[in-house]
This record gives C-alpha cells, structure tokens and sequence, in this order.
C-alpha cells in the first residue's frame, strides 16, 4: 500500500506524536502541501524526519491519521512609503494528526519538483507470547 510522504519534519514533533495525542501542525513546505493536495481526513500518512533528497528505502518514521486538513493562502502587504508597496503570498496547509505506528521506508517515488511523494512502506510487527 502506497502512503503520502510528508518529510523533513523536526524530530521533536515526531517524539511528541508518538505521546498519542493529536496535534495541530503547520507546515509551509511547498513539497508537503503539494503531497497533501489529494489527501483528505481518514487517511493514513508516513511522517519522517529524512529530507526529501535524501529520502530512500530503509529510513524511519511514523504512520499517522490525518484528521482534518486545511490549505490556505495568505497574502501579506507591505507599505514602505506612499509610493511604493510589496505585495507576498504564502501557502500553508493545516493538518491535525494522531500517531497510529512506526514504519520503514520499502520504496519511493514523486521525489522529483512538482509531484506528490508517495511511499510503500515495511509497517513494524509486535508479537507477544502468550
């Protein structure tokens, strides 16, 4: 099963989804809210620290439930004086996430500009005796 890839994301965050409560991420990376375009609540995404270049069968992360998800544009203007004004538009998706499993990357492909990431991936397997 192929999952959307969301990568260079900061190791602390990674630890504190692995606590088990959801949270609320704001990610501006235009790789990311380009995977996250066909994504939608009740989907399952592989969340990892790795950069998106460096991305390659055998890296860690975590799977987890996206439960909402928001991408917007905010546009930002600048009067310096009454001439003259800059105008700035910044993208950025709102996902809130729960940590579901930790996972091994098995496969990758879209890691080239433009194109969702997406990855096939070894779930972990826990078996207690009993």
């Amino acid at each position: 099963m192929k999952y959307t890839a969301l990568t260079g994301i900061s190791p602390s965050v990674i630890a504190e989804l692995k606590m088990g409560k959801p949270r609320t991420l704001e990610l501006q990376s235009a790789h990311n809210i380009i995977s996250l375009t066909d994504s939608s609540p009740g989907d399952c995404i592989f969340m990892t620290s790795i950069d998106l270049e460096d991305l390659s069968s055998g890296d860690p992360g975590i799977v987890v439930s996206l439960n909402a998800i928001n991408i917007n544009m905010k546009r930002v203007v600048e009067y310096l004086n009454p001439l003259y004004f800059e105008e700035r538009e910044r993208m950025s998706a709102r996902i809130q996430v729960r940590y579901l499993d930790s996972a091994r990357v098995k496969d990758v492909e879209g890691q080239s500009w433009g194109k969702p990431t997406r990855v096939e991936l070894v779930r972990s397997a826990c078996y207690h005796a009993g």
